[in-house]
């Protein structure tokens, strides 16, 4: 389903980059709304001939609080990820360390990548205590939000919904949302 891209180079730290496309996320699960964004980072950093970066975190910080089960382990995550193709995979550990860093210290780090423009969702939120969210970040950064990716039925696709309906027993329509998508299209669940 999901292979490993050769291509793509996996980091432990930000790297220090020329010019990027960079989208943050858990991308627990790397759902169809995660492959949407994600797709939509490469395609833009295509667009202005520079690399396209996927920057997460192991484990997700709802796991890491105890608030949510992962969705699926690290190496299939990484597969997930690299397969939709960035240049770049930033895997940062999420631990008491990055728990506590400021978001102007994350911004600092982010600005390594030194991105022409972030994608993300909407309801990202960064830094201690998630003091950090997508106004703070534009003050700094050209950010991009990406608009939720919705099931044929009108939900939002989120790992948070995965999750409820696999617990509901509804394994079918939860892999459904975790499918490999070919070209960003309307989930049908």
């Amino acid at each position: 389903m999901f292979d490993l891209n050769p291509t793509t180079r996996c980091h432990a730290a930000m790297p220090r980059l020329g010019a990027s496309v960079v989208t943050i996320g858990a991308f627990d699960g790397v759902h169809a709304g995660h492959q949407q964004l994600i797709a939509g980072t490469v395609r833009r950093a295509q667009e202005l001939g520079v690399a396209s970066v996927v920057c997460t975190f192991d484990p997700p910080p709802k796991v890491f609080f105890g608030r949510a089960a992962q969705l699926c382990p690290l190496d299939e995550k990484l597969a997930r990820l690299t397969a939709l193709g960035p240049d770049h995979l930033v895997v940062l550990p999420f631990d008491e360390a990055l728990r506590e860093l400021s978001p102007a210290a994350f911004m600092d780090r982010l600005a390594w990548l030194r991105p022409l423009e972030i994608r993300v969702g909407g309801d990202f939120r960064f830094g201690r205590k998630q003091a950090g969210d997508v106004t703070l970040l534009a003050q700094r950064f050209n950010v991009h939000l990406q608009s939720p990716v919705r099931c044929a039925a009108g939900e939002v696709v989120s790992s948070t919904r995965i999750r409820g309906l696999r617990a509901a027993g509804d394994l079918a329509a939860a892999e459904t949302l975790l499918r490999p998508m070919t070209v960003p299209r309307e989930v049908r669940v």
